[in-house]
């Protein structure tokens, strides 16, 4: 009993350290909902080493605990949910370079707090199977597509196509994270919001669900997840440019133009804080840019673009054939 108090106590203090982290990063000043709930779950992302590991890592952390056997109705103990979660992250250790070594205690005190935050407030000690699933495959790393296969393969049926129940109750689960992270005014969830996404009479297939999620934009109240992804994807990119508002001589993420003022560019920091300066306002319609083109490389690009008759342009999003495929077939992931 005493020892059930003291853990008790520690994953109190877990949970309060992550907060108490994620509030020191200054993320409520940004005004835009989206970003501000997709910067929220990035931070908590990386914070619990989740950025490392992709939804094949999640697959076969699954399968080597039986949970791709059990009822997705089934609950979980705690102390069982535990053994998955370390099973992820002493994998991640053995994947990565011996100076690049994780805390997977750290890492699953953290995202286990995490996930009894938005999954069990009152402190039941159990999640069902399918919200294990569901939360895990929504904010681990990799590629959005292969996520949201996965994603649709547990709430389809033999024949390949989506239970719209199913459908509705992962939308329930899935937008339980951005209230975890104080964003539910913006992002909780509603009967409308599934009946938005899809009619009730339609049936969809892998490349509608697909279709429908890849849009730009996605439905509003999923809008969150697929801009998580683009963060992660331009953290790193490095625009060589002043930033009009903080003259900060170098952008790293995303990079913001203003469509009025002559030559008016903002760090991203600047525009989601809704900064402006001189006879800029933040009311002004900006466009956002993800990479750097040099003027001399956007002049080959348009000359280049003038001399070739045939476009090698990459479609904007991903083609999928017109027969519908199947889900995924986990049967032989080892």
């Amino acid at each position: 009993m005493i020892e059930d108090c003291g853990r008790r106590g520690d994953n109190m203090a877990d949970r309060r350290q992550l907060y108490v982290e994620m509030r020191a990063q200054d993320l409520d000043s940004i005004r835009l909902s989206t970003y501000r709930t997709a910067c929220k779950l990035r931070f908590v992302q990386k914070k619990c080493n989740l950025h490392l590991v992709d939804i094949w890592n999640v697959i076969e952390a699954f399968r080597e605990n039986g949970l791709n056997t059990m009822d997705l109705n089934a609950e979980l103990a705690m102390a069982r949910l535990e053994v998955v979660l370390s099973t992820l992250f002493y994998q991640l250790n053995k994947r990565m370079p011996t100076t690049h070594q994780i805390s997977v205690e750290q890492s699953v005190s953290l995202l286990l707090n995490f996930l009894l935050a938005a999954y069990n407030p009152e402190g039941h000690g159990k999640i069902s199977v399918f919200v294990v699933k569901m939360a895990l495959a929504s904010i681990c790393g990799g590629k959005i597509l292969d996520k949201l296969r996965y994603i649709f393969s547990q709430i389809s049926d033999s024949a390949g196509i989506m239970v719209h129940s199913q459908f509705d109750q992962f939308l329930r689960e899935v937008l339980k994270l951005p209230m975890a992270v104080f964003e539910g005014p913006s992002f909780g969830y509603t009967e409308q919001a599934a009946r938005a996404c899809f009619t009730q009479q339609k049936k969809v297939s892998l490349n509608t669900f697909l279709d429908t999620l890849m849009l730009d934009p996605p439905p509003q109240c999923l809008v969150w997840l697929p801009l998580m992804h683009r963060l992660a994807n331009v953290e790193n990119v490095f625009h060589p440019v002043e930033c009009s508002y903080c003259h900060t001589e170098s952008m790293m993420g995303f990079r913001y133009r203003c469509q009025q003022c002559h030559n008016y560019q903002l760090c991203q920091d600047c525009f989601w804080r809704g900064h402006a300066s001189g006879s800029h306002s933040n009311q002004h319609q900006m466009k956002e840019y993800t990479s750097w083109k040099s003027p001399a490389k956007k002049l080959s690009h348009v000359l280049s673009k003038s001399l070739s008759c045939a476009s090698s342009r990459e479609p904007l999003h991903p083609m999928f054939p017109d027969m519908p495929e199947k889900p995924l077939n986990l049967a032989h992931v080892v």
